[in-house]
């Protein structure tokens, strides 16, 4: 097996297509009660709709402010959803916010700065590291690739 057929699960958002494998003790809590949230990036065509199955997979509280930073704060939060490790798979997730590149990126950012959160046990409840992964999951090779450029450009460039 080669490096290109295997997820690189290290990277905070992990990209994976039929193609690839994916090891799932990098991605899973190797024990404990953990919370896996699916959504599908087909729906996920606007903003609002990313705002709304957010909060519907992870029960976002009532207070949740229907915007990118009240999202941001929700996944940092999770105190209603108490658990040893998160997991959120996007199913179809080349095709998130198909008409909005800022949204797109803002939305990619916001994950990938999510996952280094829980990982860093500064700020965490015992100074425990919390595992929060997320698996984005695409139907041809190809758009697995163009998702990683995507992905690169989003949190390494940020503007």
């Amino acid at each position: 097996m080669t490096d290109k057929e295997r997820c690189r699960c290290t990277d905070p958002l992990v990209v994976c297509s039929p193609g690839s494998l994916v090891e799932l003790a990098a991605v899973l809590p190797a024990s404990g009660r953990f919370v896996v949230a699916r959504l599908d990036g087909a729906r996920m065509t606007n903003a609002d709709q990313v705002f709304y199955d957010f909060s519907d997979a992870l029960l976002f509280p009532s207070y949740f402010g229907w915007n990118w930073d009240a999202l941001s704060d929700c996944l940092r939060d999770l105190h209603w959803l108490p658990a040893d490790g998160y997991l959120v798979i996007v199913e179809n997730a080349h095709r998130l916010l198909p008409d909005s590149t800022q949204d797109q990126h803002i939305l990619l950012r916001i994950l990938a700065r999510t996952v280094q959160y829980w990982a860093n046990p500064l700020g965490q409840p015992d100074g425990k590291v919390v595992p929060f992964k997320v698996l984005l999951l695409c139907h041809r090779d190809e758009d697995a690739v163009h998702l990683r450029q995507v992905i690169t450009q989003a949190v390494h460039n940020e503007r």
